[in-house]
């Protein structure tokens, strides 16, 4: 069987509005590498003036990974870091024992309409990096390797494959691929990773014969060599890497091999110890437990 297992995900609201479809963490699988979030949004139209923002909210444990394929969003964070981000390019921000930030429209495109599209990932830190000091590195759209490999385009987001390396750093081996296939193109995807999905991202694809729907996130056999193939143009995101050194505990947006820490954060959330947005001083409650 060339497909382990496949994942539909399922809508989100992430407040006032704002659904994205959370393929990762599911009940059948936590993660896919170092992946436990996996989060796609769009295409949606953002009017003039209009736009769903993220307010700050806290992590510890993880880091975030934010691509765009269309639009754009501004990134502030407690470390003082202002970045707009662009499609195509990867913005890594590693939330160690915490840091708070925020996503909003940027306000020079405030007077134009425009559409957001891209995909939002948590990568858990190795145990021995939870704790590690938060930081935030912004790798442009042209920093990133681009090579051709058959019918494919690739686009070398984190990680290693056909011989280009991403210049984004990581805590453990990581791999995150944009790979764009035309009307009938095929790819033979070898096992770049111990643990490797693909995403097809708005059209579905064949993968080793079986079809596989838009939207769904199929964990490939390990060890082995994958046949892609499009029937129509089609954009396809693959994630991997080594496997989690053990379980995490995630409640809201704190992910932790330690329960007690977990606890620790939500305290210091609650009386706002984990800093502040320069500028933005919104404050949003612990969810309540149910």
């Amino acid at each position: 069987m060339p497909i382990a297992l496949q994942l539909t995900g399922h809508a989100k609201d992430l407040g006032g509005g704002f659904v994205v479809r959370r393929v990762l963490p599911a009940a059948a699988r936590q993660s896919v590498g170092p992946f436990l979030f996996f989060d796609h949004f769009g295409p949606v139209t953002v009017p003039p003036g209009g736009g769903h923002a993220v307010r700050p909210h806290p992590h510890i444990g993880l880091a975030t990974v934010t691509y765009l394929f269309e639009g754009a969003m501004l990134h502030s964070d407690s470390l003082g870091y202002v970045q707009q981000i662009a499609p195509g390019a990867i913005n890594w921000m590693t939330a160690g024992r915490g840091i708070v930030h925020s996503e909003r429209p940027p306000p020079a495109m405030a007077t134009t309409a425009y559409t957001n599209h891209g995909i939002q990932l948590w990568a858990a830190l190795p145990q021995a990096f939870e704790e590690v000091e938060p930081s935030f590195t912004h790798t442009p759209a042209e920093a990133i390797p681009e090579l051709t490999v058959g019918d494919a385009q690739v686009r070398v987001l984190i990680g290693q494959a056909w011989g280009q390396t991403s210049p984004v750093a990581t805590f453990a081996p990581t791999l995150y691929l944009d790979i764009a296939l035309p009307a009938g193109g095929q790819l033979d995807l070898p096992p770049l990773a111990q643990e490797l999905a693909v995403y097809p991202v708005e059209d579905g694809v064949e993968v080793d014969g079986t079809p596989l729907a838009a939207r769904t996130l199929a964990l490939l056999q390990p060890g082995v060599t994958t046949q892609i193939r499009a029937t129509a143009a089609v954009r396809l995101l693959v994630i991997g890497g080594d496997p989690l050194d053990g379980h995490r505990f995630i409640s809201w947006n704190f992910v932790s091999s330690r329960k007690e820490r977990i606890l620790q954060a939500e305290g210091d959330w609650q009386a706002q110890r984990m800093g502040q947005v320069p500028g933005d001083a919104e404050f949003i409650p612990l969810p309540e437990k149910h």
